[in-house]
């Protein structure tokens, strides 16, 4: 459409009936056609049209949770829907002593704490207190907190207590607090969306994966940062940190989930991953964080960035306490009508020997940073009698080119900041921000838009039919394109610390599996934290045993 070729400016000023041929002419050239002075002139009566169209829809006003009338699919090709054989018997240890330092929970596992919580030796409402109070004192230091929701967590503790003492539970996460991402809507609580213009916004609603975890039994004790409009860790009120080092930021755009749990500020955090915003987060503050098949968790009450492409998972310490909070997020909620019906059918046991494993080959064989540190994750899993198998990772088809497709969605979803001009208000205005990509995003033909998702499905076949002979495939977190190949797919994955660098600070290695199969996922991952403990790796800054506290 060629009117996407004109200005935001003109467009704005109504000049539809004022476009002459030779505007029209370097608009064609800007789209890299050569059209004759006869054809230019046809053109006109069209183009005039459009333009007028452009200008009734921007008169429209559409808030950011009105979807498009369609809907991204990962369904083509080759894939497997696994059925539904009920919920995982979780185990909850009785065993579990409260430790003589109270500040030794804060890197307490799920399962510990819901030992801790059913056994009655500490109470809900002293835990939420310990967490509120762990997150206020170390706000400062690492910026994570947005809001403290501690007037709704006190209120859901004392009911997780009385529950109890009725002899009343809802499962392991009862009692337990946790944070989500400031892009998901709480009734009561603002909404900001990391962003200066919607600091004081406030969604009088609240997003189903909230309302599945209260159903859980869990309790929401904050809403953390993340960077504006969901794109890195800088925030209308500072920068989010990362614990391991306080001169670095934690990386974006899930930056105060990944660097809350890192911290032990919580026991486990929501964020949303659109183009690696679980993944680089939790890689930075070396944590779990686990980016679900598209599919499978509800965006009902989340911010939109890219209708086809935003994806809600669990931050965590461990793959095993991912795979307990993936459990209470997953599944249609009756409002999210791209949701899918699949089965999560967990056994932390499974015989990994029986598993097919794959590694991609040609980014492990790559000089880079950390790849000591991968190369012993495929020695570990060899070792543990995983009977790993080369992987060929290459398409053909031109993967990059595909971003539009982010880029033309964001710039759509927040269209009205950049027609009001408010965009400005953003803090970062550089080159690789937000206010930038929605204004270049209106040159972006809405021609190349649909025919860059059709080659995103012939993408989406080629691999499903690879990973179809996999049950994971593990491959250096930032190795090649696999990251955006993925994000684009809506293929699982989960991302674990591996080690730490010279530096001082974490790295991490990435497990991906063929759509819906998250069990046999989390289950090996599960087994390898077992054998390498990286995960119980504290940064020392927030580490009892290190601060004296």
């Amino acid at each position: 459409m060629l009117l996407l070729a004109f200005s935001a400016g003109m467009l704005f000023a109504g000049l539809g009936n004022g476009i002459n041929v030779d505007m029209l002419r370097q608009a064609g050239k800007l789209l890299g056609f050569s059209f004759s002075q006869e054809q230019l002139e046809i053109m006109m009566p069209s183009v005039r049209v459009h333009m007028q169209s452009a200008e009734a829809l921007r008169d429209m006003e559409l808030n950011n949770d009105v979807p498009p009338a369609w809907s991204f699919s990962p369904l083509f090709g080759e894939y497997k829907i696994p059925p539904d054989e009920g919920k995982t018997a979780w185990s909850i240890p009785g065993d579990v002593p409260l430790p003589e330092n109270k500040d030794e929970l804060a890197f307490y596992s799920i399962p510990e704490l819901a030992s801790l919580i059913h056994q009655q030796k500490i109470s809900s409402e002293e835990l939420t207190l310990f967490f509120l109070e762990r997150l206020a004192r170390y706000d400062d230091t690492l910026q994570t907190v947005v809001s403290l929701t501690s007037e709704l967590a006190l209120e859901q503790a004392r009911h997780a207590d009385d529950l109890l003492a009725a002899g009343e539970s809802r499962g392991i996460l009862h009692g337990i607090p946790y944070g989500v991402k400031d892009l998901l809507a709480v009734e009561g609580y603002p909404t900001t969306w990391g962003a200066e213009p919607f600091r004081d916004q406030q969604i009088e609603q609240t997003a189903s994966v909230v309302k599945q975890l209260d159903e859980s039994g869990a309790v929401l004790v904050a809403k953390l940062s993340l960077g504006a409009l969901a794109m890195g860790d800088v925030w209308f009120d500072g920068q989010t940190r990362n614990p391991w080092n306080l001169k670095q930021g934690a990386s974006g755009s899930s930056a105060g989930s990944a660097a809350a749990v890192s911290a032990g500020l919580l026991p486990f955090a929501l964020g949303s991953e659109t183009l690696g915003s679980i993944v680089s987060p939790s890689s930075r503050c070396g944590v779990t964080g686990l980016r679900p098949s598209w599919g499978r968790v509800s965006r009902d009450g989340a911010m939109a960035l890219s209708w086809t492409m935003d994806k809600i998972g669990p931050i965590t310490r461990s793959a095993h306490d991912a795979a307990i909070v993936f459990e209470a997020i997953h599944g249609p909620d009756g409002i999210d009508n791209t949701l899918i019906q699949a089965g999560f059918n967990y056994d932390d046991a499974v015989d990994v020997s029986s598993l097919r494993v794959g590694y991609i080959s040609e980014f492990f064989d790559e000089d880079y940073a950390g790849r000591g540190l991968d190369s012993q994750v495929l020695a570990d899993l060899q070792a543990m009698g995983v009977d790993l198998q080369p992987v060929d990772w290459r398409f053909t088809l031109p993967v990059n080119a595909l971003r539009i497709i982010l880029y033309a969605e964001a710039a759509a979803a927040f269209d009205e900041l950049t027609v009001s001009g408010r965009d400005s208000l953003l803090l970062n205005q550089s080159v690789n921000a937000w206010p930038n990509f929605f204004r270049a995003a209106r040159f972006i033909p809405a021609v190349e838009y649909i025919n860059a998702n059709r080659v995103r499905q012939m993408l989406v076949r080629e691999v499903n039919a690879l990973m179809s002979q996999y049950d994971v495939i593990v491959t250096p977190s930032f190795g090649g394109n696999q990251l955006l190949v993925t994000n684009l797919t809506g293929h699982p994955c989960v991302v674990m610390p591996n080690g730490i660098t010279e530096a001082g600070t974490p790295s991490s290695i990435t497990f991906m599996a063929p759509l819906f199969q998250e069990a046999n996922l989390l289950a090996l991952a599960s087994q390898w934290q077992l054998t390498s403990n990286h995960h119980k790796v504290r940064p020392p800054l927030f580490d009892p045993d290190h601060t004296g506290e």
